[in-house]
């Protein structure tokens, strides 16, 4: 068993555990030393695993570690791939490396921690089970979404072919050999993608969509307008989630759903229950929607063979035929698919700080890895006030609110961060939206922010306490019962967990 000693453990080195890292890159000393800890064998999270189609919702530059520049030399509006997201987050990790030292355990699991006496020790595995205790002062659980690759589904028919992008080449020659139609399962953003690019790639071919409850997405040229009219259209993303809040008291989700959907929506499906912060452009949009051959609005529960027929049965008891050979892919959710126990965001002894939707701070987790990791260094993550939320425990309870709460959560928490934290951490945030904006626009909102956020504050606690009171949810500060608690609770918990 071998042994390191480090200042930082950062476990995850997706987009949270690299704006953690940089973030402590901005407070460590150079002779100071960071073990950034990830089952993968490289940077990059989810982005090292998913479809090779797949692209940045928003335009590349808002998608960074710290403020560190992309220098992929593309205009701005671009919308990065696969691979160019993962040179860029690797660039992101050689730029901090410069700052601090990184001692990297790519291919490494974090299985158990513990914290006592102001030392935290990390034990992870690797593949062929060696083992390193990592000794930190402080352990970053940079877990993120979790997000893992999709299996196909498994289904009874024999005459199918049933694919998850993750697995499967859509370009490939098995694709490209065959003319049978092909079924889109799932309505959010990896459909859409899916969609495009089978509409695009294969022009004629037949592509049906299997949409569930249907999702509407926030349209591109509403919060990144081109060119010129960045000066004068569109609203800056600082403004929306300000004006969902205002609306939001914690019961009136039916109103705020119409008026957002109304204001910033665009979707393909004739109905839309659900809504998960996804961006597709108009033309997008047009495009999948002359595409699709058929939209069903239901779920599939499997694909069976009778006799001569080969059949797809849905959720609500409908069938339909389908000509043997054709394809299945499966595009439904990739977030919040597993059930992970509840811990804190900071450990009661404040050496530990868990970034994960169980007891979320902001409605993206880039965005606390970067906050609350300040906050961390700072020592004011302990004692700043700050709510949390279990957001897969609200979206069991509700598909129409979660959204509205995270947006109230985020300004709610994020006029807290404001007064503990010098200017210059809202300053260098590469990833805030409003970034698109020219630096008037961008000037305006932060002066409205700063004096309004504390004005602000007790419409926004008391729509989260309203939401805790109806859905029975943990959504309020910090509870002193959790921050007493001993740590080994959660690091018993917690063993096991991956990357």
């Amino acid at each position: 068993m071998t042994t390191k000693t480090c200042d930082v453990c950062i476990v995850g080195a997706g987009i949270t555990g690299l704006n953690a890292l940089w973030v402590a890159g901005q407070y460590l000393a150079r002779d100071q030393k960071v073990v950034l800890v990830d089952s993968r064998k490289q940077v990059g999270g989810m982005w090292a695993d998913t479809y090779p189609y797949v692209r940045l919702h928003q335009p590349h530059g808002m998608f960074t570690a710290g403020n560190v520049a992309w220098t992929l030399g593309r205009e701005r509006s671009y919308l990065a791939s696969k691979p160019e997201v993962l040179d860029h987050l690797e660039y992101c990790l050689e730029t901090i490396k410069q700052r601090v030292q990184v001692d990297e355990l790519f291919g490494w699991t974090m299985v158990s921690h513990d914290e006592a006496n102001g030392v935290v020790l990390v034990t992870c595995e690797s593949a062929d089970g060696a083992t390193v205790v990592v000794e930190a002062k402080r352990l970053i659980k940079a877990y993120g979404f979790r997000i893992a690759p999709n299996e196909p589904f498994a289904v009874s028919s024999t005459r199918v072919r049933s694919v998850s992008p993750d697995f499967c080449d859509l370009h490939g020659e098995d694709m490209r050999s065959t003319d049978t139609p092909v079924w889109i399962i799932g309505g959010g953003k990896t459909a859409m993608d899916t969609a495009l690019e089978l509409i695009t790639e294969y022009p004629g071919r037949e592509v049906n969509l299997v949409a569930g409850v249907g999702t509407f997405f926030h349209s591109r040229e509403r919060l990144f307008p081109a060119g010129a009219r960045r000066w004068w259209a569109g609203d800056l993303s600082s403004s929306l989630l300000r004006e969902t809040a205002r609306r939001f008291d914690g019961t009136n989700e039916a109103d705020v759903w119409d008026w957002h959907r109304t204001t910033y929506g665009t979707w393909v499906t004739p109905e839309t229950g659900s809504f998960l912060l996804g961006i597709l452009s108009e033309s997008e949009n047009s495009t999948i929607a002359a595409g699709l051959r058929r939209v069903v609005m239901d779920y599939l529960v499997d694909a069976v063979d009778d006799h001569d027929e080969t059949r797809l049965v849905f959720r609500s008891g409908a069938t339909t035929t389908i000509p043997p050979g054709s394809w299945i892919v499966n595009c439904t959710g990739y977030v919040m698919r597993h059930d992970y126990p509840y811990e804190p965001y900071v450990s009661s002894g404040g050496a530990v700080l868990s970034i994960q939707p169980r007891s979320a701070t902001m409605y993206l987790t880039s965005m606390i890895g970067y906050f609350l990791t300040h906050l961390m260094f700072l020592d004011r993550i302990s004692d700043s006030p700050l709510y949390e939320l279990d957001v897969p425990e609200l979206l069991s309870k509700s598909r129409t609110v979660p959204p509205y709460a995270l947006f109230t959560l985020t300004l709610y928490n994020a006029g807290i961060i404001y007064d503990n934290v010098p200017s210059a951490v809202f300053r260098d945030f590469g990833l805030d939206f409003d970034r698109w904006y020219p630096l008037p626009r961008r000037m305006a909102a932060m002066a409205r922010f700063a004096l309004t956020h504390r004005r602000d504050r007790e419409h926004l606690r008391h729509t989260l306490d309203t939401v805790r009171a109806r859905f029975d949810v943990r959504c309020g500060p910090l509870a002193q019962e959790v921050r007493r608690r001993d740590t080994t609770e959660v690091a018993d918990r917690g063993r096991g967990e991956t990357v």
